[in-house]
């Protein structure tokens, strides 16, 4: 695949970048210290017309493709991991994923209030006892009349304390698991306040107790029994877009580091002359050249409707890798300082650890690019 983007998403990469370096930088290290997401990030975002990205025009969307949304989200963590971890968990969890599953009369109810940032989404999977063991979730939709009740826990929600409309996953009859659409304001809904988190502190992530929820029937998506394949599918477009966040985070670490390598002078020279340091910055920019092939490989398959359950985990799993390397190294070339708060290679750091963790933590990966490969 070639790397070099052609004219509409290279158009498209240059408005973002210049939107976030502009608009959403300057806010990163204030955010992270406050652990709360400024409005006009997601406010500006929805000006440009990407909070639907992934949506088409019909429903308010700028009707991206996979690739570009993943370039988007790149940019966006280049500035700052927070913001690109909510707009990716409302554009792409929940939107994008409302869209690929709704009826069309669901489409027109929810999706332009996302597209135009009136409603901000989540998508409610992880609960506290089923992590890496999604499929094992506990909480319960019974039917009653033309509405289901839901009861249950969610855990780790992104998005959850501003979110408008949640994706629920719930079992129904028996082992099935099916899918709904709650709705900030209904009775026995109650996202918890943010947890206090390592990295991505912006980024609001919570419980969500569902206490008796009536939930009625046409806000259920697909059919009853639908919810493994959405959610099998859903965690494919998170794990290669995504993948476009620590792809950014490792362009920032990297990008300061050279900065830093040619201004900081020890021994009368700079230390960019020392060929340790150099080394670094090699190792850096080889692993992030290849991360981008395969971050980009694994979102056009997806456009392309063959991406592999293995494609998907092998770019999450490698850019997350390649972030945390380049967070790391940043930090030793920016030694003493690179440990502060003043400069945001510490902060790279902490954010690009979720990477190894979220939509399945890299052992995760392992086990699914290993048994694709078996089969």
């Amino acid at each position: 695949m070639n790397i070099e983007l052609d004219g509409d998403r290279a158009m498209l990469r240059d408005t973002v970048r210049a939107f976030a370096e502009r608009e959403i930088a300057p806010r990163a290290a204030k955010a992270d210290e406050e652990e709360r997401l400024p409005p006009e990030n997601l406010a500006g975002l929805a000006k440009l017309g990407f909070m639907g990205m992934g949506l088409p025009d019909e429903y308010g969307g700028a009707g991206l493709d996979m690739l570009s949304c993943a370039i988007v989200l790149e940019e966006l963590a280049r500035a700052c991991a927070s913001t690109a971890l909510s707009f990716g968990a409302h554009s792409i969890l929940s939107a994008q994923f409302i869209y690929r599953n709704a009826g069309e009369e669901q489409r027109h109810r929810f999706l332009p209030a996302m597209a135009s940032g009136e409603k901000i989404g989540a998508w409610a999977l992880t609960e506290p006892g089923a992590g890496s063991d999604a499929l094992s979730l506990t909480t319960r939709a019974e039917r009653d009349g033309s509405v289901y009740v839901l009861t249950g826990r969610k855990m780790f929600i992104t998005n959850a304390w501003i979110a408008d409309i949640v994706v629920v996953f719930a079992r129904t009859k028996g082992s099935d698991i099916t899918t709904f659409v709650v709705e900030r304001g209904m009775a026995g809904f109650s996202p918890q306040p943010p947890l206090k988190k390592m990295g991505c502190r912006a980024s609001p992530t919570s419980e969500i107790v569902l206490d008796g929820v009536r939930v009625p029937e046409e806000n259920r998506l697909g059919k009853e029994g639908d919810g493994v394949r959405q959610i099998m599918e859903g965690l494919n477009y998170e794990r290669a877009v995504f993948a476009g966040l620590p792809l950014g985070l490792a362009r920032a670490a990297l990008e300061h580091s050279v900065r830093y390598a040619k201004e900081r002078r020890q021994f009368g020279r700079p230390i960019g002359d020392f060929q340790l340091v150099q080394e670094m910055l090699a190792d850096m920019y080889a692993e992030i050249q290849a991360a981008r092939l395969a971050v980009y490989q694994a979102a056009g398959d997806l456009d392309r409707g063959r991406l592999t359950n293995a494609a998907a985990a092998a770019a999450k799993l490698f850019a997350g890798g390649v972030a945390m390397r380049a967070a790391t190294n940043a930090i030793q070339v920016h030694g003493g300082y690179g440990y502060m708060r003043e400069f945001p290679v510490e902060r790279y750091l902490r954010d690009a650890k979720l990477v190894e963790i979220g939509a399945g933590t890299s052992q995760v990966m392992k086990l699914i690019i290993a048994r694709e490969l078996l089969q």
